[in-house]
């Protein structure tokens, strides 16, 4: 096994595997080695599956060897963030009140992980139940970026992007209910995709029915795309669940882009960025003109920020799941996020429900918005780097736990598909995130702007070779 197999695409390693260059039980000891190795340094895994992970690449070996189908993810690596049951396995949600849950049952996203052949390696960290966009909570600790062991990787789907962005496997599914998969993607410089909402069916219920999305954290689009095919598709037990066909995204990661009508909007109207991430990504989105598109700046997309009505539906929907516990066992629950879940479980029904409205007119501008263009772009975080360990970054101490983040929660109140792609690097060494937002079931727009965006870059400009552990 060659250094180089830890960093290859997800689509390249499939080829391998299914010519019987590389070997899924090879690949396998080698994650799991990685794994193992770089627990201390960056704790990515709040659980590995070294039997389970070794049985099933002996089994997708043995299809290989006998010439047997191959599915769309044979013999891959992948991790499986721990807001997502896997079956027998533990189930804790990065809390310590829930520490001993084994999951009764895989989620359908899961069983399609399986199904395609995949091999899951382990459960990665959370920050608690999701509930903050940095990647450290009570029960795990702290998880640190692969670049610099200083940073946050970003959160709540911590651990996975740390896993990819170490190389240990080409790509780990996640969550994102206000930015979960798009954050630390672009602290770490991955592609992150959620689909349309419903695209990937989520069960057992989330704590946040109306804003969580699974999906997909990956180095490049295309393996993005691949993980995402695999898991996409309507499940009965998902109420959400979208009943249509899946666009091709692996034919839209190569589509042109040319004549597409893209947005630009460094602030939505309301946010914050340094300097430096307003830079980098305008001058990505800008670049998009020479492959054809049709770029326009535009200051104001909502009229005011839409933090409140986003705090409203996910904080209430955790702290009505947790307030048993944050009525008697109070400590053990991480305090910011104990702090924040009673002024949600504070909220008078009338004034809640006036949220719920105001989310739906939410929606309504954002259709409007989408008459006049396929994509909008935007600054995926208003920073590129965080230190570990902390929840706010300086200099917007005024925000809430996550509205620091700004541009990523508005488009899981909308539902809307989004992707984070890395736009560059920043003058601190850390990657910049650029977020492109597409129209309902938009998702062949979101992947082919990604792709562009990534074309435009040079082969590995947002990756870190990571030391041999």
């Amino acid at each position: 096994m060659t250094r180089d197999l830890d960093f290859m695409t997800a689509l390249d390693l499939r080829r391998l595997i299914a010519t019987r260059a590389v070997s899924p039980v090879e690949l396998t000891e080698r994650a799991l080695a990685r794994a193992e190795a770089s627990q201390a340094t960056l704790n990515a895994f709040c659980h590995l599956m070294p039997e389970e992970a070794l049985a099933a690449a002996r089994r997708a070996e043995e299809a290989v060897m006998r010439g047997a189908p191959l599915g769309l993810l044979h013999g891959l690596p992948v991790s499986v963030k721990d807001l997502i049951a896997v079956g027998g396995q533990p189930y804790a949600s990065g809390s310590r009140a829930m520490a001993g849950t084994v999951a009764a049952a895989d989620a359908p996203s899961v069983e399609r992980l399986r199904a395609a052949g995949a091999v899951i390696i382990g459960k990665t960290t959370t920050s608690e139940f999701g509930a903050k966009p940095v990647g450290d909570s009570p029960l795990t600790g702290i998880t640190r970026h692969p670049w610099d062991p200083t940073k946050t990787p970003g959160g709540s789907s911590a651990g996975a992007a740390a896993s990819v962005a170490a190389g240990i496997t080409p790509f780990g599914l996640g969550t994102d209910g206000g930015g979960s998969l798009r954050i630390p993607a672009a602290l770490t410089g991955l592609v992150g995709l959620k689909a349309q909402f419903g695209r990937v069916p989520v069960w057992p219920t989330s704590a946040t029915p109306t804003l969580a999305h699974v999906g997909a954290l990956a180095r490049n689009v295309a393996d993005a795309a691949l993980l995402t095919i695999a898991v996409a598709g309507h499940d009965p037990r998902d109420p959400f669940a979208v009943a249509g066909p899946m666009p091709d995204l692996l034919g839209a990661a190569r589509a042109s882009i040319a004549g597409l009508r893209v947005a630009w909007s460094a602030t939505l109207g309301y946010a914050r960025p340094s300097a430096d991430v307003a830079a980098i990504a305008r001058a990505a989105a800008m670049a998009l003109a020479d492959q054809g598109a049709v770029v326009e700046e535009v200051e104001t997309v909502f009229e005011s920020d839409p933090a409140d009505l986003w705090t409203a539906e996910f904080y209430a929907g955790i702290g009505t799941r947790l307030r048993g516990v944050l009525e008697g066992r109070r400590d053990l629950l991480d305090p910011a996020v104990a702090d924040v879940l009673d002024a949600a479980l504070g909220q008078e029904m009338r004034a809640y429900y006036e949220t719920v409205f105001a989310r739906y007119a939410l929606r309504d501008r954002m259709a409007r918005f989408f008459t006049g263009y396929d994509v909008l772009l935007s600054p995926t975080l208003p920073i590129s780097s965080l230190e570990a360990g902390r929840n706010i970054p300086d200099g917007l101490e005024d925000r809430s736990l996550v509205s620091w983040a700004f541009y990523t929660y508005p488009f899981n109140l909308t539902g809307q598909p989004a992707a984070s792609v890395c736009a560059g690097i920043a003058s601190d060494g850390m990657p910049v995130g650029l977020q492109i937002v597409g129209r309902s079931l938009g998702e062949f727009d979101v992947v082919r702007v990604a792709a562009a965006i990534e074309r435009t870059k040079p082969p590995g400009y947002n990756l870190r070779l990571i030391a041999e552990p």
